[in-house]
């Protein structure tokens, strides 16, 4: 382990200093220890930081729980994920609120092209578990990594039903890695770390505390392209991590359920209220996500020569040369444009007929 995860670690366990801050703080300096080697003054000039977070800042000595942690890591061969790690879930990085650091152990890529989150009550039905196992069953043949979130319920069903059928799973957990709760999934927790991993942002010695679910639930959210409600009341985890999702412009998807059954009641409102897309199966939720298999397409066309592109547009249109859709989280990603840049870019090459939009957030060039 290098020095730099010494302050990486560190930077995370600044009192008052947050993800949003912190990841202001690495995207000006470059790097976690260049922050604390930064003068007082010059931190609280910085926007946002001010005189008591330059002061947490400067005057942190607790170098010895970094230390600790890193022994852990070694011992355990858990990957640290700091935001600038090439490894760490790039469409994480669309989010505002995303973590500044990850801890993972498993061996399913974080990265891969297709990530479905599937989540749910605790408290579910028969109805919900049938529904649930199906839905694996039959994405066996598609390649997706399959996240939740290790809880009781349709989070752990998921999880089991993705290992039978021989796909990648990942947990995100609201603790740290030295414990796993629910305490009977631990069986669960040790396939999965062989098939696909268990994922936190918590550093050990962290307990499941109330206050960390929704934080999980935000990286549930934010690290999936699409997240499926399989069965949920009104009221509960699931419906916050669906309004999560939709804040980072995920695709959102419900299984509707009997209008009188509780049970279902969240699905049917998010449904009703245009929060998220009915499905009934593995096949509406492929086509929806446009992941059926690609029919073999003829060559693509020169586009015209005499438009003139902005430096944004020509930017766009090169990375969709290059492939014949892409999602929007890799154009954020592959073209190091703010995300108004290539809204503003999109919109306008639609607008000329140049590309147009598929369902799932992919973009291509037009036929």
């Amino acid at each position: 382990m290098t020095n730099d995860l010494l302050y990486q670690i560190a930077l995370s366990l600044v009192p008052n200093i947050g993800d949003v801050h912190a990841k202001a703080l690495v995207s000006r300096y470059g790097d976690a220890e260049s922050i604390f080697r930064a003068k007082r003054k010059d931190l609280e000039n910085m926007e946002g930081i001010g005189a008591v977070r330059a002061n947490n800042i400067k005057a942190f000595t607790n170098f010895q729980s970094s230390e600790d942690e890193i022994k852990f890591i070694e011992q355990y061969k858990i990957n640290p994920l700091f935001i600038t790690d090439k490894n760490y879930p790039q469409r994480l990085l669309n989010c505002y609120d995303s973590p500044l650091m990850l801890y993972y152990r498993g061996n399913a890529d974080l990265n891969t092209s297709r990530i479905i989150a599937i989540v749910g009550t605790r408290n579910h039905s028969d109805y919900g578990k049938i529904v649930c196992e199906k839905l694996l069953e039959d994405l066996k043949h598609a390649n997706v990594l399959v996240v939740s979130g290790l809880a009781f319920g349709i989070d752990t069903i998921a999880h089991k039903a993705a290992i039978k059928n021989n796909l990648q799973t990942v947990g995100v957990l609201a603790h740290g890695l030295d414990r796993i709760y629910p305490p009977p999934n631990k069986t669960l927790a040790k396939q999965m770390a062989v098939q696909g991993g268990l994922l936190t942002e918590f550093t050990s010695n962290t307990n499941p505390d109330k206050q960390n679910f929704p934080k999980r639930n935000r990286i549930v959210a934010g690290m999936c392209d699409g997240l499926v409600v399989v069965e949920s009341g009104k009221k509960g985890g699931s419906l916050i991590t669906s309004e999560l999702a939709n804040g980072y412009n995920k695709d959102v998807f419900a299984i509707p359920g009997r209008t009188n059954d509780l049970k279902s009641e969240g699905c049917n409102y998010l449904i009703k209220n245009n929060k998220a897309s009915l499905v009934t199966n593995a096949t509406d939720l492929l086509e929806m996500m446009n992941w059926h298999d690609p029919k073999k397409t003829a060559p693509k066309k020169q586009r015209e020569l005499f438009i003139e592109f902005t430096p944004d547009e020509k930017i766009v249109m090169d990375l969709l040369q290059n492939q014949d859709r892409i999602q929007i989280d890799q154009l954020y990603l592959k073209s190091g444009l703010s995300s108004s840049s290539i809204a503003n870019a999109l919109l306008m090459l639609e607008m000329q007929g140049l590309i147009v939009n598929l369902p799932g957030k992919l973009y291509a060039l037009s036929p």
